[in-house]
C-alpha cells in the first residue's frame, strides 16, 4: 500500500479525493489546499486531514497527487521529486516549455515514476479502438464545450485542445515537422476558438478544433488509415471501427453485406462495421490505478513525463502561431 496526498482541492481535486478513497491499493492520507474555507469545508465531507503546508504533506507521503491551478505545478512536482516522492501531475503538466524541461532533469535525478493526468488516454472508449489505429494519415478531432469561467486563467489550447494533442501524439509514431494554427479571442484574453493543422514526418496530417464557447458539448476524434475508419466519441463513450476488404465472390456471404464496387475489373469491396464492447469505467480512477501499478512494477507511466512535455511544446508552438496572427489584426 502506497501512502498519498492531494495538491488541490477544487472541482477536479476532489474528484481525485473521491477516486482515491475507491483504491484500495492506496492510503489516502490527507490533501492540502491554500484556500482555508474550501480545506475545512472538503475535509468535513470526505473526513479527512488537511496539512497545513505543501511540505507537510509531501513529508508524509510516498505519491503526490498534484491538481492545483497550472500556475503552480511547477513548483509543486519540483518540491515532491527533491524529495524522492513519486508524481501524479494533472495536464497540462507545467506552464511552460523551460519549467517542462527542468522538471525532466529534476525527475531523472530523483529516480521516481511521473505520469502526467492526460485522462483520454483512459477514457474507455479510446481503450476499446486504440489497437485498431495502425498507421493513420488523416486525423481529424473536435473538442466543443460550453462556455465555464473555470478554466479561462488559461487559452482554449491549454486547456482543451491540448487533450487532444496528446491522443494523436501518442497514435502517431512520427515526429511533427509542421505545425498550422489560428484562433479568436471572444470572451476572455486569450483565444477561445482555435484550430491546429499538424503535420508529421510520416506524411500522416492531422486538424484540431477546440472551442469553449459553444451553444453544444462535443468530444470526438475520427482516425483515417489505410482500410479502415476509426471513429471516438470521448465524451458518450462510444467508438466504431468501418473496416474495408476484398469481396470474395466465392464465399458464403452476408445478404445485408454493403458491397461497394470500384467499377475496374468487377473489383469489389466489403464495408465491416464493428461496434467494439465498451467497459463503463472511471477515467480518473483507472489513470491513478495505472500510476500505482507503474509504480509497484517499476515501469514506465502510460503517460510519461515525456509524453506530457511533448504535448505542452506541441500546444505552446500552437498557441504562438495563434498569438501571432491575433496580435498582427490588432
Amino acid at each position: 500500500m502506497l501512502k498519498i496526498g492531494v495538491l488541490g482541492a477544487g472541482h477536479l481535486g476532489k474528484i481525485h479525493l473521491r477516486c482515491i478513497s475507491e483504491i484500495p491499493e492506496y492510503k489516502l492520507v490527507g490533501f492540502y489546499d491554500s484556500n482555508s474555507s474550501i480545506s475545512k469545508q472538503v475535509s468535513k465531507e470526505f473526513n479527512l486531514k488537511f496539512f497545513s503546508s505543501i511540505d507537510e504533506l509531501i513529508d508524509a507521503v510516498d505519491v503526490v497527487d498534484i491538481v492545483t491551478p497550472t500556475i503552480e505545478h511547477y513548483e509543486c512536482a519540483a518540491k515532491s521529486l527533491k524529495k524522492l516522492k513519486h508524481v501524479f501531475i494533472e495536464k497540462p503538466i507545467v506552464t511552460t516549455t523551460e519549467e517542462a524541461k527542468s522538471l525532466i532533469s529534476i525527475s531523472k535525478e530523483a529516480g521516481v515514476k511521473v505520469q502526467v493526468g492526460h485522462v483520454e488516454r483512459f477514457n474507455p472508449a479510446f481503450i476499446s479502438v486504440k489497437d485498431f489505429i495502425n498507421a493513420p494519415l488523416f486525423i481529424e478531432s473536435h473538442r466543443l464545450a460550453q462556455f465555464n469561467p473555470r478554466g479561462t486563467d488559461v487559452p482554449v489550447v491549454l486547456d482543451l485542445m491540448i487533450h487532444d494533442i496528446d491522443i494523436i501524439l501518442s497514435c502517431v509514431k512520427s515526429k511533427v515537422n509542421n505545425i498550422h494554427a489560428s484562433g479568436v479571442s471572444i470572451v476572455s484574453d486569450t483565444a477561445d476558438i482555435a484550430n491546429a493543422r499538424l503535420e508529421f514526418e510520416n506524411g500522416c496530417t492531422a486538424n484540431i478544433t477546440a472551442s469553449r464557447i459553444s451553444m453544444k458539448n462535443m468530444r470526438k476524434c475520427r482516425f483515417f488509415q489505410s482500410g479502415a475508419y476509426i471513429s471516438v466519441d470521448f465524451l458518450n463513450k462510444k467508438s466504431e471501427i468501418i473496416e474495408i476488404h476484398d469481396y470474395d465472390e466465392n464465399k458464403l456471404n452476408n445478404p445485408f453485406a454493403m458491397i461497394i464496387d470500384l467499377g475496374k475489373n468487377n473489383q469489389k469491396k466489403e464495408v465491416i462495421r464493428i461496434t467494439p464492447k465498451i467497459e463503463d469505467t472511471n477515467a480518473i480512477k483507472t489513470e491513478l490505478e495505472s500510476f500505482y501499478n507503474s509504480i509497484i512494477s517499476n515501469q514506465d507511466p502510460i503517460v510519461s513525463i515525456y509524453d506530457g512535455c511533448y504535448a505542452l511544446e506541441v500546444a505552446h508552438i500552437i498557441l504562438e502561431k495563434i498569438n501571432r496572427k491575433i496580435n498582427f489584426l490588432k
